[in-house]
């Protein structure tokens, strides 16, 4: 235990100290609502998987436990009724709510048009529109809890809004459970697999398929 302590002794816990757990001083908060929103908690999140052993619990001295396979830092997210999930190391940032500008001709229907991130005028997809999910209708104003995901990094950025993020998971990548058989089209051909995470099953999203097929709706 003191040697995992050790390998965690300089990642800030700020979300114990300032943030949603401690005395909510944190000036990102009024924007973000909650630490697992920020973009802070999640690399932080990441540095703490990347540091973990592969096995935190030793055995009693019986038979050796099966090994797992590694730990990857999962982010949690709502679009309409599905719960989805990204790897955190392909989001650049889980942002606030912006306002977005539609495009006239947009001759792709998943294209929504363009927010201001940091200055910058960046294209907003809808995965809604992306994956073929249920209809529903589309409301004036998104909830609170609805945030807008930021991947693609400088030059190619892409704005992904969502429904509600849930939070960072450590799951196992490559022990996904197969999808379900009712699972067809767009959803199925982006889904990785499904991971269970905070009491439920998330789909968990192909990047770099889905990061492709982004691109091809901008083209």
């Amino acid at each position: 235990m003191s040697e995992t302590l050790d390998r965690l002794a300089d990642v800030d816990d700020c979300w114990n100290r300032i943030g949603i757990r401690g005395d909510q001083s944190c000036a990102q908060l009024a924007g973000h609502v909650h630490c697992r929103n920020c973009p802070v908690y999640a690399a932080a999140a990441k540095r703490i998987l990347d540091r973990l052993p592969p096995q935190m619990a030793e055995g009693d001295g019986g038979a050796p436990e099966p090994a797992h396979g590694d730990l990857s830092a999962l982010l949690v997210f709502r679009v309409q009724r599905e719960w989805l999930g990204l790897p955190a190391q392909a989001l650049d940032e889980v942002a606030s709510v912006r306002r977005i500008l539609g495009l006239p001709h947009r001759r792709d229907p998943a294209m929504l048009g363009v927010a201001n991130v940091r200055g910058t005028l960046t294209v907003c997809v809808s995965l809604a529109r992306l994956l073929g999910l249920e209809a529903a209708p589309e409301a004036r104003e998104r909830p609170a809890a609805a945030r807008m995901l930021i991947l693609g990094g400088a030059g190619r950025a892409v704005v992904l809004p969502v429904d509600e993020v849930q939070g960072i998971h450590a799951v196992e990548l490559d022990r996904l459970e197969p999808l379900p058989a009712t699972v067809d089209g767009a959803a199925l051909k982006y889904t990785r697999g499904v991971a269970r995470a905070g009491g439920r099953a998330v789909g968990v999203l192909d990047e770099t398929l889905l990061m492709q097929a982004l691109e091809r709706s901008l083209a």
